[in-house]
C-alpha cells in the first residue's frame, strides 16, 4: 500500500498509528490517512479561492505576482523537501503547508487586521481559528460530517505549528502571551483534545519553517519585479550581498531578470540546507523515540542556525519598510481596508443581503453569531468578490490602485 513506514524515522508520524478522524471511517486501500488528508485539502472550496487572494500584490497588478495559492504550493514544495531529508512523512508536512492560509482573508494581512478589529467585541479574528473553522465545519462537501473530517495529526499541526498555544494552566503563551486563545479553537479543542499546551510534530514544524523561507524568497522576487527596490539596494543585507557578489561573480554582466533568479533559488537552497543540517542536529542530540517525544521535548527542534535565523531576521528588516510600507503597497491597503468595514457593516447591518445559505435564520440569534456569520462569510472571499460585492452594495468603489 502507499504510505509504507519504509525510510521513515522513529520520531516521524506514523499515519498507521494515527489518532484518527472524530467520525470514524474505513481505512482506504490505496491512501494512507495523511495522504488522504492533503488529497481532501487539494479538492476543497477553500483551497480553491487561494487562487484569487492577495498575497502582497492584488490580483489586477500582474499574473506573475503570487497569490496566496502559488504561496502555497511554494510552502508545500519546500515542506517536502524538509521531510524526506529528516525522514519524517512527507504527506502530513504537504498537509500542513497546503492548509497553513486556508484561513486567510481577502486582501492579505489587511484583510485580517481589519476583520480581526471589527470582530473584537466578539472575539476578534485570527486565521489559524479560522482554518480550523473551515476544515471542521465550514465546509460542507461531505454526506457524513461538516468540514474535512481530517486526522488528529493534521488538525494538531495546523492549530499549533508555530509552537503551544498555552501552558498546561490554560495560560496563552507565544503569540497568545496576555490574550486569549481564539474561542473557536478552545470550543473545539473541548470536545477533540489537540494538546494545545505542546510543540506539534516535528512535520508541522518543518511546514511552519518551510512557510518563512517561501516568504523570505518569494517577496524579495516579487518587490524586485514590482520595481520597489533594486538588487543594489540589496546589499545593505549582508546574506544578501553575499549572494550577489556569487552570482556576478560567476557570470558578470547578466541580464537582471536572471539575476533575480538566480538570488532567489540561492535564497531557498541556502535557507532550506541549513534548516535540515541544524535540525538533524536538534533531532539527534535528543534521541527521541517516537513523535510524541517530539512533542513533549520542550522547544522547537526543526529549525535555522543562529547564522541563518539572523540572515532571515535581516531580510524581514529590509522588507517591512522597503515592500510592505511601501508607499503603493499602503495606498492599496488602505483602500482594501475600506472595502472590508463597509461590507462588514452592510451585511450586520442587512444580513438578507448574503446568500441565502449564510443569512438563513439570523434573525433568531445573537449579535455575536450574526457577526461571526459575517465574518465567516467575508473571510471566504476572493479579492475580487469583495470588490464585486462592494460595487454591488455601494456607489463608489475604491480602485485598488
Amino acid at each position: 500500500m502507499s504510505g509504507s513506514n519504509e525510510g521513515r524515522a522513529i520520531f516521524a508520524a506514523d499515519p498507521w498509528a494515527s489518532r484518527g478522524r472524530l467520525v470514524p471511517e474505513d481505512a482506504s486501500p490505496t491512501r494512507s490517512p495523511f495522504q488522504r488528508d492533503r488529497d481532501r485539502i487539494i479538492h476543497s472550496t477553500a483551497f480553491r479561492r487561494l487562487k484569487h487572494k492577495t498575497q502582497v500584490f492584488v490580483f489586477h497588478e500582474g499574473d506573475h505576482y503570487r497569490t496566496r495559492l502559488t504561496h502555497t504550493i511554494e510552502v508545500a514544495q519546500i515542506a517536502r523537501a524538509l521531510a524526506r531529508a529528516l525522514r519524517l512523512d512527507d504527506d502530513l508536512a504537504e498537509a500542513l503547508a497546503l492548509s497553513h492560509d486556508l484561513g486567510h482573508t481577502p486582501f492579505g494581512h489587511t484583510g485580517e487586521d481589519t476583520l480581526d478589529e471589527l470582530m473584537r467585541p466578539w472575539g476578534g479574528f485570527d486565521h489559524n481559528a479560522q482554518a480550523l473553522r473551515i476544515v471542521t465545519a465550514l465546509e460542507r462537501r461531505y454526506a457524513a460530517f461538516d468540514g474535512l473530517n481530517l486526522t488528529w495529526e493534521t488538525l494538531e499541526g495546523l492549530v499549533k505549528h508555530n509552537g503551544p498555544m498555552m501552558d498546561r494552566q490554560g495560560q496563552g503563551v507565544g503569540k497568545y502571551a496576555g490574550k486569549p486563545v481564539p474561542r473557536a479553537i478552545l470550543d473545539f479543542n473541548a470536545g477533540y483534545d489537540l494538546w494545545l499546551w505542546s510543540h506539534a510534530s516535528l512535520e508541522a514544524q518543518a511546514a511552519a519553517l518551510a512557510d518563512d523561507i517561501a516568504y523570505d524568497a518569494h517577496d524579495l522576487d516579487d518587490g524586485l519585479r514590482a520595481g520597489l527596490f533594486t538588487l543594489e539596494d540589496l546589499r545593505a543585507v549582508p546574506f544578501l550581498a553575499g549572494l550577489l557578489e556569487e552570482i556576478f561573480a560567476l557570470w558578470p554582466g547578466l541580464e537582471t531578470s536572471r539575476a533575480i533568479h538566480e538570488l532567489g533559488r540561492r535564497v531557498i537552497t541556502r535557507f532550506v540546507e541549513d534548516a535540515i543540517a541544524e535540525s538533524g542536529r536538534n533531532i539527534g542530540e535528543l534521541q527521541h523515540q517516537s513523535a510524541d517525544d517530539v512533542r513533549l521535548c520542550g522547544h522547537t527542534l526543526v529549525a535555522f542556525s543562529p547564522a541563518m535565523a539572523e540572515a532571515d531576521r535581516a531580510i524581514k528588516a529590509f522588507l517591512f519598510p522597503n515592500m510592505y510600507r511601501a508607499p503603493s503597497v499602503v495606498r492599496i491597503r488602505q483602500q482594501a481596508d475600506a472595502i472590508m468595514r463597509d461590507l462588514f457593516s452592510r451585511f450586520f447591518k442587512e444580513p438578507g443581503l448574503m446568500p441565502h445559505e449564510w443569512h438563513e435564520g439570523l434573525e433568531r440569534v445573537s449579535e455575536e453569531k450574526r457577526a461571526r456569520r459575517v465574518a465567516d462569510y467575508m473571510a471566504g472571499m476572493t479579492d475580487r468578490f469583495a470588490r464585486d460585492e462592494h460595487r454591488r452594495l455601494f456607489d463608489v468603489t475604491p480602485e485598488l490602485r
